[in-house]
């Protein structure tokens, strides 16, 4: 009987998820034991790490699974910690088996990553890809966002996470996850939120490198890249890093914008890197009154922008959406609720889901892509 009763609550426990690795329990090696006495449970777990931040949701998981076993009507459940050696398989793991690496440039992954460029700040360029990622999210796809702009990081604020930390395995590390959305920034490892950071190239380079590789991102559809302004060592090391990442160029309504614009997408080309397309942020609103159009920042920048770039590349680069001024994406931004979620039927956010609905078209095909079928 006792034995039958283990067999059925390790069972029960199997359906018990680890709320930031999304896996079982028992496929991690969280269970270390389980007695019965009569009808009373004892059940040690081991956390990945000590302190761990959702302790208390799992005691309240692993109680509700235990009790749900007929013929247990009590459980003592202890808490422990796992050694090195632990961790150690819980990482591999994770990682699929593989060695530190970074997931996304093996030919065989399927995320598509899209970096968000912009040949100047101020553009939009972050509030663009908080917003982009939470609605790629409210369409089901599993999305990530790494803010590459290590200098000047401002996803942590826009996306509402400020203040939180990743949950850290020795160097593997759990990106904190908000509207459906995993998220890494550079601001999340820094002692003070006011510190700066003052780093040279090949340090820029190994940062990068490191966010991507020791993150534990899952399996995602697609990850964003909030990269810096302009064209410094950022933007090499990412043509560098993930060879197969496309580039979306934000730029503003200003001709004398497009200049500058076009450098961003000039030193993507020189990485081979396939330019996905311009958006055009800050354009036109309707008059409140007579519902003409009124230009506060200019117009005719992004088609310039599109057209330099279409031929720097020999093919056509795409304006592929215009993002009307609205104030309330600046709100949403400084309280961390990003437009598409605060105001849906808002102009701008309807032009966001367009510009998604054009992104999510696959420019190339699965053909000959590896797909790691297992049989």
């Amino acid at each position: 009987m006792s034995q039958s009763l283990n067999d059925l609550m390790r069972e029960a426990l199997s359906k018990v998820s680890d709320p930031e690795l999304h896996r079982s329990i028992t496929e991690l090696g969280m269970v270390e034991s389980i007695e019965v006495d009569r009808k009373k449970a004892r059940v040690h777990i081991l956390l990945t790490i000590a302190g761990c931040p959702m302790r208390d949701r799992l005691d309240r998981d692993i109680r509700a699974a235990v009790l749900g076993v007929d013929g247990v009507a009590e459980v003592e459940l202890t808490f422990g910690a796992m050694n090195e050696e632990q961790r150690d398989a819980v990482k591999k793991l994770m990682r699929g088996g593989r060695d530190k690496t970074i997931q996304f440039a093996d030919p065989s992954s399927l995320t598509r990553v899209i970096g968000v460029a912009s040949g100047k700040g101020g553009v939009g360029k972050s509030s663009m890809t908080v917003n982009l990622a939470v609605a790629a999210a409210r369409k089901g796809l599993k999305v990530g966002i790494l803010d590459a702009d290590v200098y000047g990081h401002s996803v942590p604020r826009l996306m509402g996470v400020l203040g939180q930390r990743p949950t850290a395995i020795d160097q593997f590390f759990i990106p904190v996850e908000r509207f459906g959305v995993k998220v890494v920034s550079m601001e999340m490892f820094k002692p003070e939120r006011s510190d700066p950071i003052a780093y040279r190239g090949p340090l820029l380079h190994r940062v990068l490198e490191q966010l991507l590789s020791d993150a534990y991102w899952g399996d995602l559809d697609l990850l964003l890249l909030d990269l810096p302004p302009g064209t410094g060592d950022i933007a090499i090391s990412l043509g560098q890093l993930l060879p197969a990442s496309e580039i979306l160029v934000v730029t503003t309504p200003q001709v004398a914008a497009a200049e500058v614009a076009e450098r961003a997408g000039r030193i993507a080309h020189q990485l081979k890197q396939h330019i996905v397309g311009v958006v055009e942020n800050m354009s036109d609103i309707a008059c409140p009154t007579c519902g003409e159009a009124i230009s506060i920042f200019g117009s005719g920048g992004g088609e310039e922008t599109a057209k330099r770039l279409s031929t720097l590349v020999g093919s056509d680069v795409a304006l592929l959406a215009q993002i009307p001024f609205d104030s309330h994406l600046r709100e949403g931004g400084d309280n961390g609720e990003p437009i598409v979620l605060a105001s849906p039927d808002a102009p701008a956010s309807r032009a966001i889901d367009e510009l998604l609905a054009k992104l999510l078209i696959r420019p190339r095909s699965l053909v000959g892509v590896p797909l790691t079928l297992h049989t």
